[in-house]
C-alpha cells in the first residue's frame, strides 16, 4: 500500500470509532508509530480536523464530512449481525473483503450509531461447526468464482470428489453459488462432463483463472435450481413423535418440508413431502429415539439399513 493509499484509509478508519489509538493503526496497516505520527500530522496540515488527546488517541471533529447517508440504530445492529455472519460462514477473503467494507460503512455512522454498533459487537455471537473455508491454506475460491461469473471467464479446478483417491480437473463456466445445509457449493456447466454439475466448494484443491471466455447462455442460478426442483419427485414421508419432543423440532422440521401435522394422543403425526431421503432420514435419527416412521416402506426400509450399518460398525469396537 503506497502512502497515498495508506493515508486515504487512516482517514477512512479515523471515522469508524470516536477514539482510535495509534497503535491500533500501527497494527492495522502494519506500520510504526513514527510513522503513525507523520501520517496524522499530514493529514493535519491537509486540513483535516483531527483531535489528539493525550493518553487515549485520535478523533475527527464532531460533523467533519457528514454522512451522505443516515442510518437507523436497528440498521446499524443489523450490520453488525451481517459482518458476524459473514465472519463465520464464508471462505477467508470474502470475510476479509467484507470486513474492509464494514470500515467504510461504519465511517458514514453518526456517533450515537457507532457506540449502538460497538456496543452490540460484544453480545453477538455465530456458533457453528468449524468451517473448513477459513483455513490458511485454502485456495482462493469464492472470489474468484463470483469473478468467473461477472467476467465470463472459464475456471480450471481440481476438484476432489467424494469417493475418488485423486483429485480430477476441471474446465468449467461458473452460474452462481448458493448455501445449503451449512455448506457452499457451486452450479456450473463442465467442460469435462458436458453437463451442468454441483460442486461443494470446499472439496475444490485448486482453483484459477484461464483466462479463456464463455457464452452467455446458462440461465440464471435462481431460474436452474427452480427448474431442478421441478424435475425432482417428491416422497411423501409420515412419521409419529412423542410430545415432549415436538417442541424442539419446531424450526428444522419446516425445512425438512413439513406440509401439517395431527394430534394422536401422546404423539403428534407430522406428514412430509420432499425430494431428498437420505437427508431427512439423517435428521430423523437425531431424536429417533422418541419417533417412528409410518410410512412409506422403503423409506423405514432405508433408516433399519442405516442403523444396521452403524450397529456392525459399533460391534467392530474393541471393548476396554
Amino acid at each position: 500500500m503506497n502512502r497515498i493509499d495508506r493515508l486515504t484509509a487512516i482517514l477512512t478508519h479515523l471515522q469508524t470509532k470516536r477514539l482510535v489509538k495509534a497503535q491500533h493503526l500501527a497494527d492495522r496497516f502494519n506500520i510504526s508509530l513514527r510513522t503513525v505520527y507523520r501520517d496524522i500530522r499530514a493529514l493535519e496540515e491537509a486540513g483535516v480536523p483531527i483531535i489528539g488527546e493525550a493518553g487515549a488517541g485520535y478523533s475527527l471533529l464532531e460533523g467533519y464530512r457528514l454522512p451522505p447517508v443516515m442510518f437507523t440504530q436497528e440498521e446499524a445492529m443489523a450490520f453488525v449481525m451481517a459482518e458476524k455472519m459473514v465472519e463465520k460462514l464464508t471462505d477467508k477473503e470474502s470475510a476479509g473483503h467484507f470486513r474492509e467494507a464494514m470500515y467504510k460503512i461504519r465511517s458514514v455512522l453518526r456517533s450515537a450509531e457507532k457506540d449502538v454498533y460497538e456496543l452490540a459487537e460484544s453480545h453477538i455471537a455465530i456458533r457453528k461447526r468449524p468451517n473448513s473455508l477459513l483455513q490458511n491454506d485454502r485456495p482462493k475460491t469464492i472470489p474468484t468464482i463470483l469473478s468467473g461469473i461477472v467476467k465470463k471467464e472459464v475456471l480450471q479446478m481440481d476438484y476432489q470428489a467424494t469417493g475418488q483417491d485423486e483429485p480430477s480437473w476441471r474446465a468449467i463456466e461458473p452460474m452462481g453459488i448458493y448455501y445449503y445445509f451449512d455448506q457452499w457449493y457451486m452450479i456450473a456447466y463442465c467442460r469435462l462432463r458436458e453437463a451442468y454439475r454441483t460442486f461443494r466448494i470446499d472439496r475444490i484443491v485448486k482453483l484459477v483463472e484461464s483466462g479463456e471466455h464463455y457464452e452467455d447462455k446458462h440461465p440464471t442460478l435462481q431460474a436452474y435450481l427452480k427448474e431442478l426442483e421441478n424435475q425432482k419427485e417428491l416422497t411423501k414421508i409420515v412419521v409419529q413423535v412423542d410430545n415432549r419432543v415436538v417442541p424442539y423440532l419446531n424450526g428444522d422440521k419446516y425445512d425438512y418440508g413439513l406440509v401439517y401435522q395431527s394430534d394422536k394422543g401422546d404423539q403428534t403425526e407430522m406428514t412430509f413431502m420432499l425430494p431428498y431421503e437420505d437427508d431427512f432420514i439423517r435428521w430423523f435419527f437425531m431424536f429417533a429415539e422418541y419417533a417412528d416412521i409410518i410410512s412409506p416402506e422403503h423409506v423405514k426400509d432405508k433408516a433399519s439399513a442405516k442403523l444396521q450399518e452403524k450397529w456392525e460398525r459399533l460391534k467392530k469396537i474393541p471393548s476396554s
